[in-house]
């Protein structure tokens, strides 16, 4: 039981210490902090100006009140007044700044996308023949750069 333990617990150390979890932990953190600015960025600059510019609305007050225990709706003033009267909301303004605050991450996420796949693709070409000799070239089949004058990829082992 011991030596089972102990090999599953190095085991577990081999597979958190490898490069990718600790890249995917990074981005994970990286990517909360990064929520947080994207919220304060529409509950803070977008949301009141849109809410001004159309008849003044504070989107984090629109709400429903569904009816209480006896059937009967109440009207409150503002969403923290319902709550804290117990009331049964439909908060569908909260809704709309979760939805554009997920639509400005999505856009930003495709944009970093992007580029990183610009990014890779350059790294990807072989060099340009210029006043320089080439020395290397890319297999065809598994696009990894090798030797000119290579005949057989040593990674997919494919004839060139």
């Amino acid at each position: 039981m011991c030596n089972f333990l102990k090999k599953n617990l190095e085991e577990f150390k081999n597979f958190a210490m490898r490069g990718n979890v600790m890249d995917v932990a990074i981005g994970v953190i990286i990517g909360a902090a990064f929520g947080k600015i994207v919220n304060s960025m529409v509950d803070d600059i977008i949301m009141p100006p849109l809410g001004w510019i159309l008849g003044k609305v504070d989107f984090t007050n629109l709400y429903l009140t569904l009816p209480n225990a006896d059937g009967q709706f109440e009207h409150f003033a503002s969403l923290e007044a319902a709550k804290a009267a117990g009331a049964v909301t439909i908060n569908y303004g909260l809704f709309i700044n979760t939805l554009i605050s997920f639509l400005i991450v999505a856009f930003a996420v495709f944009i970093l996308v992007k580029v990183i796949n610009k990014i890779q693709d350059v790294a990807k070409r072989p060099c340009e023949p210029t006043e320089e000799v080439c020395t290397t070239k890319q297999c065809p089949r598994c696009f990894s750069t090798i030797d000119i004058k290579a005949t057989k990829c040593p990674h997919c082992t494919a004839d060139i």
